[in-house]
């Protein structure tokens, strides 16, 4: 087995250095890995950009129509315990009288 970290891209755990580098034979990935590399990092900001994780609460900043229903999220509405997933939103949530939902963080404000 490898001693060296498994590549970023594919997770392939058969990577070897080549002088300063490590590469992936699967992918061909390459990369430095002294280099601390934030751009991969899932990072999600709520409307006031401050950043948000599993299990905050949060509070809707506008009203939010409901696909298939006649009532709206109203603005104001806290919805605690939120998880983070990487889609369009990403935000999974529980909200009374509603149920299981998915938000956008571009609506809501960290409580």
């Amino acid at each position: 087995m490898s001693e060296f970290a498994p590549c970023p891209q594919c997770k392939s755990t058969y990577t070897y250095q080549m002088e300063n580098l490590l590469v992936c034979p699967e992918c061909g990935h390459e990369w430095n890995p002294e280099e601390q590399n934030t751009e991969d990092a899932f990072v999600v900001k709520d409307a006031n950009g401050n950043i948000l994780q599993n299990g905050d609460t949060v509070v809707t900043i506008k009203n939010l129509p409901v696909r298939g229903s006649s009532q709206s999220i109203k603005a104001g509405t806290k919805v605690k315990n939120i998880r983070l997933v990487d889609s369009d939103h990403n935000i999974d949530c529980k909200i009374d009288g509603f149920g299981a939902m998915a938000l956008k963080s571009e609506f809501v404000k960290k409580a």
